[in-house]
């Protein structure tokens, strides 16, 4: 079985360093806390376990012929990204709330982790990823279904460290994220990204 892993790779980190969905909630929760970022990140990967079973499977594939499949994943994809969007421009409208706490509870990292799972298994992309990229990198001479296992498994590894090294430079923003004034500016910032990009998940066709 034969491979174009080198070539996969760069495709991979590609798309890795195009801000989307994914991009956003764990940038938004390692800038709140470290902690954070690190299970929003888990979570982004964990779904992406999700799509490449399906894509092994074939899921993706049938959900991608069937129109109504692929508007309601669209559709929820894009509602849940405008929900995040509207909470953090109330979050941004607590003029009085305290500084982030230095420790997460166990609670939040939990609702971080299923953030970024759901952001990354809502999104439509991210199943395209797998039926119009994959392709390109397997070969008909050997199992397939281990070859997208192998490349979705790299795909996950891949971005557990990009998340990680990227969690590690948000958290810096804490330091000015203390100062109500600031946090009030980063909330509507990146709530109105979110509601921004689901509106344009939402748009597409």
């Amino acid at each position: 079985m034969s491979i174009d892993l080198a070539g996969f790779l760069g495709v991979v980190l590609l798309a890795y360093l195009v801000p989307g969905p994914d991009f956003l909630v764990v940038l938004r929760a390692a800038a709140r806390d470290a902690s954070l970022g690190r299970a929003a990140a888990l979570g982004t990967q964990a779904g992406l376990c999700v799509h490449t079973c399906a894509a092994a499977l074939g899921l993706s594939a049938i959900a991608a012929r069937s129109a109504l499949a692929f508007t309601v994943i669209k559709l929820a994809g894009a509602a849940y990204l405008i929900w995040l969007g509207v909470r953090a421009l109330r979050d941004a409208r607590k003029d009085d709330a305290p500084a982030p706490r230095r420790t997460a509870p166990a609670g939040g990292r939990r609702n971080s982790f299923t953030q970024g799972f759901l952001s990354n298994v809502l999104n439509p992309k991210a199943a395209l990823f797998f039926l119009s990229v994959l392709p390109q990198f397997v070969h008909q001479d050997g199992s397939l279904t281990r070859q997208i296992l192998l490349l979705g498994a790299v795909d996950v590894l891949v971005g557990v460290v990009f998340w990680l090294s990227l969690v590690r430079v948000a958290v810096r923003l804490r330091t000015a994220l203390d100062r109500p004034a600031w946090r009030r500016r980063w909330e509507r910032a990146t709530g109105g990204l979110f509601i921004a990009v689901g509106v344009g998940v939402a748009a597409v066709d």
